[in-house]
């Protein structure tokens, strides 16, 4: 059943008032980067503290590459377990905890947000989620969430749906798109083993590509990346990684400036873009 446009209101409401919220987009790479110290990692904890100053979010919402699904669902579980979703890591990195509380009563005003969401508790913090968390908000004392990603949908689904959740932007809620702008693990595979950090052109090609439409905010362009041929293609080989960004632009207004956090792209195609809107 569609909601009007006052019922809306008034569930938004509920949440409070509170300082319009950036977005970030985050280019998440290796889980290792939970338990090292780096440009980036660095990058995220200047910034974690700087939003904690100034905005005070009630609650984080994470729409993170490694959360796929046949719908789109939020999680409303009262204490999200910390999800080790990968494998042939250090032991270290399996010990890790982000216990953080869970907003279930939150889900449930998101998941009413839009018809096409749907409460569940079957999952909890991917390393999408707590790898970044941890440095961004190392208390782990700001109720933190995700949104699935259904990838069955076309691209611009992915832009409509973000459109629609930009009232929590007003009601303390920092949301973060988790995934990489160009992620192809396969070519990539072999620069890791030798250590080169060079990028490919194409892989750099692209990234530009995706900063220079950020700019000019024409968000739009960046659902039909298949536009740029093959550095599009080997950029994105699967959605999986790319779909993030748009749930980012999605929530943008067009008087938000975009700020990019960090720009590097290495072992070939890899690239830790991260940027924030407003």
């Amino acid at each position: 059943m569609n909601m009007e446009l006052n019922e809306l209101d008034k569930i938004a409401d509920t949440l409070g008032d509170s300082v319009k919220m950036p977005v970030l987009f985050i280019g998440h790479g290796s889980p290792m980067n939970a338990i090292e110290s780096n440009s980036f990692t660095q990058m995220l904890k200047r910034n974690g503290e700087l939003i904690k100053a100034k905005y005070q979010p009630k609650a984080v919402l994470v729409v993170s590459a490694h959360w796929l699904t046949n719908g789109t669902f939020v999680n409303n579980v009262a204490r999200p377990q910390t999800i080790h979703d990968f494998g042939g890591f250090p032991q270290a990195l399996f010990d890790m905890q982000y216990p953080a509380p869970g907003a279930p009563e939150l889900a449930k005003e998101v998941a009413m947000l839009s018809e096409a969401i749907i409460e569940t508790d079957d999952w909890g913090l991917d390393h999408g989620a707590w790898t970044v968390l941890h440095h961004l908000f190392p208390e782990a004392d700001i109720p933190s969430f995700e949104l699935s990603i259904d990838y069955y949908r076309p691209m611009e689904y992915h832009l409509e749906l973000a459109d629609q959740l930009k009232k929590l932007r007003q009601k303390g809620v920092l949301i973060i798109g988790s995934g990489n702008i160009v992620h192809n693990l396969r070519m990539s595979m072999g620069k890791m083993q030798q250590n080169d950090k060079n990028p490919y052109e194409w892989a750099t090609e692209f990234d530009y590509w995706v900063k220079n439409n950020l700019e000019k905010g024409d968000y739009s362009a960046l659902a039909n990346y298949s536009t740029t041929g093959q550095a599009g293609l080997l950029s994105v080989p699967t959605p999986d990684h790319y779909i993030p960004i748009l749930y980012t632009v999605g929530l943008a207004d067009k008087q938000d400036p975009i700020k990019q956090l960090h720009e590097e792209v290495y072992y070939g195609g890899l690239s830790m873009r991260t940027f924030q809107v407003g």
